[in-house]
């Protein structure tokens, strides 16, 4: 992440602080509010019509017949549906603008071994990208580094997508570390960049001593993270913040998203990660389907890139990212959804339902989208569902929000009620506007 663009960043974050210490405007108002008369589906049962309290930030109360509070802002739900928000598990949200513009990208940084670094740091709370991606029922993301193949790239952050700053939308600033495990080439696409790796040429001797040397490396920052923890048990060893994010790693206090997109690749970090005994998730997974018994037998939990994607080989079948999440599914992984993307973010629900024509239940597919990624990565006491004392993070819409057709008309993010408006809606708006040529006969 450039010093260049960090300055960059602060100077424009300073310009809307200022705009909201004039305007008197604050994302913490602590308003209290009362979504009434819609169907809440909570998702840790079934369906019912009543209403959600949402206080200090947090759900108070849901119920059939749930009080008001006095002094509540009253939501009329009646003939909608309310839905937890949904979460796009990795994203890179708030890190890149226009991607061939560099000035406007800080998602890497330099060298392989940055797990210090929190992605917090780098986002842009006013991201064009955010607004259309949280009107369209996102309401939070894990903002992900970006690093090549064989990197510990650095620790993503769990936000809210509200806020004038980036402490307002903070969740959880240390939300998982980073890794792209090493590959030996072929087998997908991944979100480090490590899916493209092909061989350039090199004999398969070559990539695999480079892979052997790769994971070596790994080694070595894992037992780093070990040793740090005893030399400061006993007490004279200076600060080390590289070393104090790896022992959070091993100390299984943090969560690994550990990248992996070919059968063999996946299968190499399964058993790595298991030797090391660390607390992950396999992020990519786009040959998951050829090892979907193992990753089951071994209770690993997976994040899936987009399915609305073309096959990885020439002789693929058209329907292979398609039919992924439900051939997982179907042999017992649990699943989240990602873009890993920022200016697709908003195509979320989109990618979920893409698989359902293809085997995903589509009760699955919408827990894939809300509460499957937070209890994977042990934020389920948080988010996920529609409970009391869960972040308030709720979407209120006209129907169901996998299908393009519906609309959200509500939305709730950390408790605040957050306008759906958005540049693309701006752009409809000002072009639906423009008069009409008159015909001149």
């Amino acid at each position: 992440m450039s010093a260049v663009n960090r300055m960059l960043r602060r100077a424009t974050g300073t310009l809307f602080l200022a705009a909201a210490f004039m305007l008197g405007v604050s994302g913490a108002t602590a308003q209290t509010y009362a979504i009434r008369g819609g169907t809440i589906h909570t998702l840790k049962g079934e369906p019912f019509v009543g209403t959600v309290v949402i206080q200090g930030g947090k759900i108070t109360a849901v119920g059939r017949d749930a009080q008001v509070p006095a002094g509540a802002k009253v939501v009329d739900a009646t003939g909608k549906q309310i839905y937890p928000g949904m979460f796009d598990a990795i994203s890179e949200l708030g890190l890149t603008e226009v991607g061939a513009e560099d000035v406007t990208n800080d998602s890497r940084e330099q060298g392989n071994f940055n797990p210090q670094l929190q992605a917090k740091t780098a986002v842009h709370p006013a991201s064009a990208h955010i607004p259309v991606a949280r009107a369209n029922g996102i309401t939070h993301t894990i903002a992900v580094p970006q690093g090549g193949s064989g990197a510990i790239v650095g620790q993503g952050s769990l936000i809210g997508l509200d806020g004038w700053t980036v402490d307002e939308m903070d969740i959880q600033p240390g939300a998982g570390m980073v890794i792209n495990f090493p590959t030996l080439g072929g087998g997908g696409r991944g979100f480090g960049g490590g899916g493209f790796f092909r061989g350039g040429g090199q004999s398969f001797a070559d990539r695999e001593a480079q892979y052997r040397r790769q994971v070596a490396e790994l080694d070595e920052w894992m037992d780093a993270g070990r040793h740090y923890i005893e030399a400061k048990a006993a007490g004279g060893v200076d600060r080390d913040l590289k070393l104090e994010a790896m022992a959070k790693v091993v100390n299984k206090e943090m969560p690994v998203l550990l990248e992996a997109n070919s059968e063999r690749d996946i299968r190499n970090a399964v058993a790595w990660a298991r030797k090391q005994g660390i607390r992950f998730v396999i992020t990519g997974a786009r040959e998951g389907w050829k090892c979907a018994d193992f990753l089951a037998q071994n209770h690993v939990s997976v994040i899936l890139g987009p399915t609305q994607a073309l096959p990885e080989g020439a002789d693929a079948s058209y329907d292979e990212a398609y039919s992924n999440p439900g051939t997982l599914y179907a042999a017992g992984v649990r699943i989240a959804f990602a873009t890993f993307n920022s200016s697709d973010s908003r195509t979320l629900p989109y990618e979920a339902a893409m698989a359902v024509p293809f085997g995903l239940p589509e009760e699955a597919a919408l827990e894939a989208v809300t509460r499957n990624g937070p209890d994977m990565l042990g934020y389920g006491d948080r988010l996920g569902t529609i409970e009391a004392g869960k972040i308030a993070n709720l979407i209120v819409t006209d129907g169901d929000p996998l299908l393009i057709r519906t609309q959200v008309l509500d939305l709730f993010i950390l408790g605040r009620e957050v306008s759906t408006d958005n540049r693309q809606k701006d752009l409809y708006e000002k072009y639906r506007a423009r008069p009409k040529e008159k015909v001149i006969s």
